[in-house]
């Protein structure tokens, strides 16, 4: 409940005072989050006491003030109690102090301070390693509002449909795991919408086993799509491919991201790379092309282009995969090109 009205209320010189004595740059604060400076009531002087408690020098907690304002509005209660709640899956103070620096928006979100606790040692129950869930806190804190009885839920529809589609009890717990790593983000959706999307995978005609290659390969963000979303998706491949139901499946397994990408989005790459002189076949033969945005696909082709690769009479492999996957087939095709014709150490035959 702070007040972001900040044309008749001037700044607090305590505020002022307190940060010029840590060093805080101030005028940072003043163009990024000036109404910090505007509430009667902060507490800069005792976060940065708890912060150099916990082993944090002159400039790191200068940094952290400056990256977070919002920090010195909490009670210093409310963050030994968050210090404590970080301490359950940090190894120590020092990794803590990192985390803190690097993320202090997260660190400094001390609301839903049960759910916080529910949730991390529900996570623990789980069998989530703790640098796993300090990830989570640091890159996917929303998921920790939630009250831990809605991710269970969560967890729980997974489990069952994993085991419907004929997964393993063996293997469910590996599955759940790697998919939670992979994707915090499916805590944030609802049982329903996880349940529709599947059932649309098994009218589509997805066997089970299929749709469970399919989750695997989406790394869950099958769950943050609808139904009708993915239906458009695939109606547009299916009339840029011209192929028949049982193609656009096979299609679709090569290559989820058909499923998953956006009509906007597809028919974008798909433009990006008929201007690079690609034919629609090439793209069919090898659609996980459009996984890659344009400017990388160009980039890509430049990069083949100057080693004399001509992409368009070429396979399309080599543009394919992530960064380094790239790199690799690059280094393939320029030793190849460099490569001596003659054998070096073959006798020169000489005339006498």
């Amino acid at each position: 409940s702070y007040t972001t009205d900040t044309k008749s209320r001037e700044e607090n010189k305590k505020t002022i005072e307190s940060l010029y004595s840590l060093s805080v740059d101030i005028t940072k604060i003043r163009r990024l989050k000036e109404w910090v400076l505007l509430q009667d009531v902060t507490y800069a002087k005792e976060i940065a006491a708890i912060l150099q408690e916990m082993g944090a020098d002159a400039t790191t907690v200068a940094n952290i003030i400056e990256r977070c304002p919002e920090a010195i509005l909490h009670t210093p209660a409310e963050i030994n109690s968050q210090r404590a709640l970080w301490q359950l899956v940090c190894q120590n103070e020092k990794q803590l102090i990192k985390l803190i620096e690097q993320f202090p928006e997260s660190f400094f979100t001390t609301g839903y301070h049960e759910n916080q606790k529910a949730n991390i040692l529900f996570f623990q129950e789980l069998g989530l390693k703790n640098n796993i869930i300090t990830r989570f806190l640091t890159s996917a804190p929303n998921i920790f509002c939630n009250p831990v009885e809605k991710n269970k839920n969560v967890i729980e529809t997974l489990q069952r449909n994993y085991l419907n589609l004929g997964g393993s009890e063996a293997n469910m717990k590996i599955w759940i795991l790697k998919l939670l790593s992979q994707n915090p983000f499916i805590l944030l959706n609802t049982c329903s919408a996880i349940q529709e999307n599947l059932e649309f995978l098994q009218k589509s005609d997805f066997t089970d086993q299929e749709v469970l290659q399919l989750l695997s390969k989406l790394k869950g963000f099958i769950f943050q799509l609808n139904s009708t979303t993915m239906q458009k998706s695939m109606l547009f491949s299916k009339n840029v491919f011209k192929c028949s139901d049982q193609e656009l499946k096979q299609l679709v397994l090569k290559c989820p991201a058909l499923l998953y990408y956006s009509v906007p989005v597809l028919e974008e790459r798909l433009e990006g790379l008929l201007k690079e002189g690609i034919s629609v076949a090439q793209i069919r033969e090898t659609p996980m092309v459009l996984e890659l945005t344009t400017q990388i696909v160009q980039y890509r082709i430049k990069k083949l282009s100057s080693l004399g690769y001509d992409i368009k009479s070429g396979n399309l492999e080599s543009l394919n995969g992530t960064k380094k996957d790239f790199e690799v087939s690059y280094g393939k095709i320029q030793s190849k090109k460099e490569r001596p014709i003659f054998n070096p150490v073959a006798p020169l035959h000489i005339e006498d």
